[in-house]
């Protein structure tokens, strides 16, 4: 990065280091941060500040708020008796779009990765098992449909059973939509497993 000034150098630096975010990427960013008025600028870095500051894990979902319980969790009308189980916060996010769960979650942070290290020790594992109670009647394992969300929800399946609570996994298959002849194998024999009888 000798060719930029180093201000400019460190700023794309910083920028790589946000996922997703590669060298060219950086570089357009850095030069629209840097084409901004400092009033722009100080605003998104305040924002930046403001949310890390404010922003908790929920003590009892673990996903992300200003105030704890979560406003999911201390919500009188969401249904204790489901616990929907997600990889990640924006996973929450994406399941209250839908409209159509009225339970509460359980966010892991991450899935089982042996080739990253991860391990059932380094998600928040333990601290689902404590959730179960006499009033929790199903939670919902909603991973990933991947090798590591695969192998989390296996893994939770095989903790949770014993206890006596009923697990489900969400269902995975085809997109609505659609056309069979672009849809991938393991999609097609995800759907044809979840079929239900009409």
């Amino acid at each position: 990065m000798a060719r930029y000034p180093k201000p400019m150098a460190r700023l794309i630096e910083e920028l790589v280091r946000l996922p997703g975010v590669g060298p060219k990427t950086a570089q357009r960013l850095a030069f629209f941060l840097i084409s901004q008025t400092p009033a722009e600028v100080q605003s998104l870095t305040d924002s930046m500040l403001q949310a890390k500051q404010r922003i908790i894990y929920c003590s009892q979902c673990f996903h992300l708020t200003e105030e704890d319980p979560c406003p999911i969790c201390s919500n009188p009308k969401r249904n204790k008796n489901f616990i929907c189980v997600v990889e990640e916060p924006r996973d929450v996010i994406a399941m209250e779009r839908t409209k159509s769960f009225d339970g509460i979650y359980h966010v892991l942070h991450g899935s089982i990765s042996p080739l990253e290290g991860i391990g059932p020790n380094d998600l928040k594992v333990k601290e689902l098992v404590a959730r179960i109670g006499p009033d929790v009647q199903e939670v919902v394992l909603a991973t990933d449909p991947n090798v590591e969300g695969e192998a989390t929800a296996m893994y939770l399946a095989r903790l949770l059973k014993p206890i006596g609570v009923k697990v489900t996994r969400m269902a995975h298959g085809m997109p609505v939509g659609s056309d069979l002849e672009y849809v991938d194998e393991v999609t097609l024999s995800k759907a044809l497993e979840g079929r239900r009888e009409l």
